[in-house]
C-alpha cells in the first residue's frame, strides 16, 4: 500500500508540475510580447526607421498583387534613379510570413490592415521565441532550465531591441526560426 500511495503523490506532484510549468511559460510570453509595446501604448502603431519601412512597402506590394508579381516585381522608388529587381534581392521569409497572417486573418472576417499586421510581428515571434527556447533547453537540461532560459530571452535588452513593437526587420522572424 506504502508503494501505490508513493507512487500516486509522485504522479500528482508530477502532474501539478506540468501545470505550474505550462503557466509560468504562458505568463512569460505574455512578458515577452507586453515589454515590447511600450512604443505602441505610450504613442500609437508606427513602423519605425527605414529599412522596416520598406519591408512594410514589400509586404504591401505582396498582399495586394500576390506572390508571382512579388517575385517579378520591379521597383523604381528603391535606389533611386537605378531601381531594384525586389523578388530577387529581398530576403522574404518575413514578407511571406506576415502576408500569410494578414491574408489567413481576413480569411476568418478578422479585418486588420497590412500595417497593424507588421507592426505586431515582431512582439508575437518574440514569445514564440521564448517557447521554443524553453522547449529546446527542457530536452537538454530540464524544466527548470528551460523556463530559466525563455524568461532569460524574453528580457534580455539585445533582443527587445531587434523586436520591439514597430521594427517590422528580418530579425523579428529571424530569431524564432
Amino acid at each position: 500500500m506504502a508503494v501505490s500511495e508513493t507512487a500516486n503523490g509522485s504522479s500528482l506532484r508530477h502532474a501539478f508540475g506540468n501545470v505550474l510549468a505550462v503557466f509560468i511559460l504562458l505568463l512569460i510570453g505574455v512578458l515577452a510580447f507586453s515589454i515590447r509595446l511600450f512604443s505602441v501604448i505610450k504613442y500609437e502603431s508606427v513602423i519605425h526607421e527605414f529599412d522596416p519601412y520598406f519591408n512594410y512597402r514589400v509586404t504591401q506590394y505582396l498582399t495586394k498583387n500576390g506572390i508571382y508579381d512579388f517575385w517579378n516585381w520591379f521597383d523604381d522608388r528603391t535606389w533611386y534613379p537605378l531601381g531594384r529587381v525586389i523578388g530577387g534581392t529581398v530576403y522574404p521569409g518575413l514578407t511571406l510570413t506576415a502576408g500569410t497572417i494578414w491574408w489567413v486573418l481576413n480569411s476568418l472576417n478578422v479585418p486588420l490592415t497590412v500595417e497593424t499586421v507588421c507592426v505586431f510581428t515582431a512582439p508575437i515571434f518574440s514569445a514564440f521565441a521564448a517557447w521554443a527556447t524553453y522547449l529546446l533547453t527542457k530536452e537538454v537540461k530540464g524544466s527548470g532550465a528551460g523556463l530559466t532560459a525563455a524568461l532569460l530571452l524574453a528580457m534580455v535588452p539585445s533582443y527587445i531591441s531587434r523586436s520591439v513593437a514597430g521594427s517590422y526587420d528580418n530579425e523579428a522572424v529571424a530569431i524564432f526560426a
